[in-house]
């Protein structure tokens, strides 16, 4: 595929976010210093990042055009067909960049190898180079990742890399319908997670953490197995988290999978505060009031990592 633009997605340091927040460089080292921090940490992780993104910005505009992106604009950021997504930051911002994607191959860096995990990040600003003359020679591996899709029936559309959080946007209780394998029943609980592959060892796995915990403290006969899910399953599995029995809800349906052609429906029964977000972005969500229904299957596409090997 031959690329006409690199767009090159970024977010906001600390830092920034920090003078953001108190107008002033000054004042927000007044703010860390005062409450006991070490502001140097911040100005330090600043610099490192905007080394790397000089670096890498510089090298890309030796071989396509560029252009950058902040997270923030990534809901209506319209990508063209022949652009080569650069992600330089944090894994989070990979699954974040990917949901607006397509199935466009993206090309992830680790601006600093001393902070971020980089699970999601297979190219450091030394290996950068190589990984993008490699992809435009079309020599790169590329994983494809599953993605989850909700889709309500009053048009609202949301995709998740990691994971869907369908419940109430407050500590308080959500009330729903759900229908699964043929069985449907009224609910009321702390909201559900439906979680792809490359989700199944984050939020998933720390519910499936807290019912092995306190099925072993409670029960005699528990019985721990970890869930295991290829990043390209075409299937998510989900948790109900905190089911309550009632005479109005029930604790029937607590997990399962949704195979390819099935889809997990969910009514909303909240009148105000219900909300779908994805992959831990809280502010980009769709709203999920009564008279809201949900569907929640595989998306047609699937994400395109560029890898290593």
């Amino acid at each position: 595929m031959d690329f006409e633009n690199s767009i090159i997605i970024v977010g906001k340091t600390r830092l920034e976010q920090l003078i953001e927040r108190f107008n002033t460089r000054a004042q927000a080292r007044f703010y860390i210093e005062h409450a006991g921090g070490i502001f140097a940490d911040y100005e330090e992780e600043h610099e490192t990042f905007h080394r790397a993104l000089t670096s890498i910005t510089r090298t890309v505009h030796r071989y396509t055009k560029c252009k950058q992106v902040d997270r923030k604009y990534l809901p209506n950021f319209l990508f063209g067909d022949n652009d080569l997504v650069i992600v330089v930051g944090q894994d989070g911002l990979v699954a974040n960049t990917a949901k607006y994607a397509g199935e466009r191959p993206i090309l992830a860096v680790n601006p600093d190898t001393q902070r971020n995990d980089g699970i999601l990040l297979p190219f450091t600003t030394d290996t950068f180079e190589k990984g993008l003359t490699g992809l435009l020679k079309d020599r790169m591996p590329q994983k494809r990742v599953t993605l989850a899709e909700a889709r309500t029936n009053d048009g609202q559309r949301l995709l998740a890399f990691n994971d869907l959080f369908i419940g109430p946007a407050t500590h308080t209780s959500a009330r729903y319908r759900v229908s699964h394998h043929g069985i449907t029943e009224n609910q009321s609980s702390s909201g559900l997670i439906v979680s792809t592959g490359a989700g199944s060892t984050g939020w998933l796995s720390s519910a499936l953490n807290m019912a092995y915990g306190i099925s072993q403290t409670f029960s005699s006969f528990a019985d721990h197995s970890s869930l295991t899910m290829n990043w390209s399953d075409d299937r998510l599995a989900f948790v109900v988290r905190e089911p309550f029995r009632s005479k109005h809800s029930g604790i029937e349906i607590t997990a399962g999978y949704i195979d390819a052609e099935e889809k997990l429906v969910i009514e909303s029964f909240m009148p105000t505060n219900g909300v779908i977000f994805s992959d831990g972005m809280e502010a980009d969500y769709i709203t999920f009031n009564s008279g809201t229904r949900v569907e929640i299957g595989l998306a047609q596409h699937k994400a395109t990592l560029v890898t290593t090997d």
